[in-house]
């Protein structure tokens, strides 16, 4: 594992990993939001065993939050018991004979979106989210899942919880809401949390072709895996138009003014 002065880490087999406070501050000039408490990545199937190691000693990483619905967990476990057949690839990556546990995490699964066989998913993908588009998505996100959105917060207003990674599949879009959220509440300006939100596209890179297999067997088109700067302004837009705002929004969904404290105190260190 490597880190460089922007807060961005290097690891064998896990992408798109980085400390938000650190991005946040160093983009800004400014002390906006606590370092080594809140990070985000892809998803953590192939993790090395020095990843691992390397997250929870290194990092020091409490609790991992994990967004992604079970036909995405059941599509990793097979693509896990193919790779384990492949002898280059047991050589190359040790953890893979391993289970895909990190000891001494506390690991939140939050199911959202969909919970849908690979098959279903497929459908929706070309018959509703390809319309709605990734902004559309993320408004219906805002609208439809406010009661896992308010799990998923709650947990950031207890301080033993800390440092938190935060990640889906790609760890762009449902990360990138919660992350967004977690920063407007600390009023974090908007092109600030746009440029966290954005480096994903180089933080994936590396594995954009199978990703966009991956994003085309479900139906849906090459914009599902970008990171568009417009999305994290889209996003901010609809919160004040429709809701008031982010504080009402989250006071509309169960994340009381009490909770927003605590969860402001917790991030700013």
């Amino acid at each position: 594992m490597s880190e460089d002065a922007s807060g961005t880490y290097s690891f064998d087999g896990v992408l798109n990993f980085r400390d938000v406070g650190k991005t946040i501050n160093q983009y800004t000039g400014k002390r906006l939001v606590a370092e080594g408490r809140l990070f985000r990545s892809a998803r953590l199937d192939d993790a090395s065993i020095s990843d691992r190691e390397a997250l929870c000693h290194s990092v020091g990483i409490k609790t991992v939050m994990d967004l992604r619905t079970k036909s995405e967990h059941v599509k990793q476990a097979k693509k896990r018991e193919g790779d384990l057949k492949i002898p280059a690839l047991l050589k190359s990556n040790d953890a893979l004979a391993q289970p895909m546990e990190i000891p001494g995490l506390g690991k939140v699964l939050i199911l959202m979106l969909f919970g849908y066989r690979m098959e279903a998913i497929s459908i929706l993908g070309r018959e509703v989210m390809n319309p709605r588009g990734l902004i559309g998505l993320g408004y219906d996100t805002i609208d439809y899942c406010g009661a896992e959105l308010a799990i998923a917060l709650g947990e950031f207003a207890s301080s033993p919880r800390y440092p938190i990674l935060v990640h889906c599949t790609q760890g762009k879009d449902r990360t990138g809401l919660i992350i967004c959220l977690l920063l407007l509440l600390l009023d974090v300006p908007v092109d600030a949390v746009t440029y966290d939100y954005t480096l994903s596209e180089a933080g994936l890179l590396s594995e954009r072709e199978e990703r966009m297999v991956e994003i085309r067997e479900i139906g849906l088109t090459e914009e599902f895996a970008s990171a568009p700067r417009e999305w994290i302004v889209k996003m901010h837009e609809y919160l004040g138009e429709k809701y008031g705002g982010t504080r009402e929004y989250l006071e509309a969904i169960g994340v009381d003014e009490g909770m927003q404290a605590r969860i402001t105190e917790a991030l700013l260190g």
